[in-house]
């Protein structure tokens, strides 16, 4: 198995030291687990700071990298947050070391968080839908330094604890897909993020028509992440992820080295 979606106390919603996680990662029988903590500016929450010590974090990377290199291969990994507040620091961070692997994601939309469930204030449904995805497709063309799209939909695991979700993906499905056409035309990917089986959210993520579309379309980079805050979700969902995967006709997922994936068979 290969976990490309995970965290540690880097990450400041979470309070697990890295080398349990690896370790727990190896208890599992993992081949590979890509560190990606949080780097998050201009996050609309003061209650956490996604901005990790840089010189601790890459010192531990490249440590532990190095001390279990014989046990699993750790990827040296980010999940960055973009916003189109911070395109010029985001951009910069994404060159500041050599990363193996870069996650591009959106905990916030329209410079509103998301995760409080602010962005779901005044809007009705149909436009909570297109607004973030348009804001996503404006930040996209901006910021272009990540190698897969996580948690696509990440904003319907809140809307699902709220206003419920949209049933009808008619009236937004064709932004995206012009995400899922941009994504492809510049070599990114796409990420199952399996989160949804511990919050029960009732969709996957990204969406299964999106799944399908995206593979429709082209696409062929994806990767399975757990999104894990603690040892015992590292892996968590992997074999149902797995089995949707490969109803739709996927038959690799990627791994990466130096930016660059490789692929694995299912």
């Amino acid at each position: 198995m290969y976990d490309y979606h995970t965290h540690s106390d880097f990450s400041g919603d979470c309070d697990i030291p890295l080398t349990t996680m690896i370790e727990s990662a190896i208890f599992k029988g993992l081949k590979e687990i890509a560190v990606t903590d949080h780097y998050d500016p201009d996050y609309h929450d003061d209650n956490f700071s996604f901005i990790p010590d840089f010189d601790k974090y890459h010192e531990a990377l490249l440590s532990y990298s190095e001390r279990y290199k014989n046990k699993i291969r750790v990827v040296k990994g980010i999940e960055i947050g973009i916003q189109d507040s911070v395109i010029d620091e985001i951009t910069q961070t994404a060159v500041s070391f050599e990363y193996d692997f870069i996650i591009g994601s959106f905990h916030s939309s329209c410079g509103v968080d998301v995760m409080k469930g602010d962005f779901f204030e005044g809007r009705d449904l149909k436009s909570i839908y297109v607004d973030y995805y348009t804001y996503m497709y404006d930040c996209l063309r901006k910021f272009n330094d990540f190698d897969v799209l996580g948690h696509m939909n990440f904003f319907e695991r809140y809307l699902a604890m709220g206003e419920g979700l949209a049933d009808d993906e008619s009236f937004y499905s064709d932004i995206v897909d012009e995400i899922l056409k941009h994504l492809i035309d510049n070599g990114k990917g796409i990420e199952f993020n399996t989160s949804v089986y511990r919050y029960m959210t009732p969709v996957t993520m990204p969406r299964d028509f999106v799944l399908a579309r995206y593979r429709e379309l082209g696409g062929e980079i994806i990767t399975i992440g757990s999104d894990a805050h603690t040892p015992e979700a590292i892996a968590f969902g992997f074999d149902r992820a797995t089995e949707i995967l490969r109803s739709h006709g996927y038959k690799y997922i990627a791994t990466f080295e130096n930016r660059k994936p490789s692929f694995v068979k299912l």
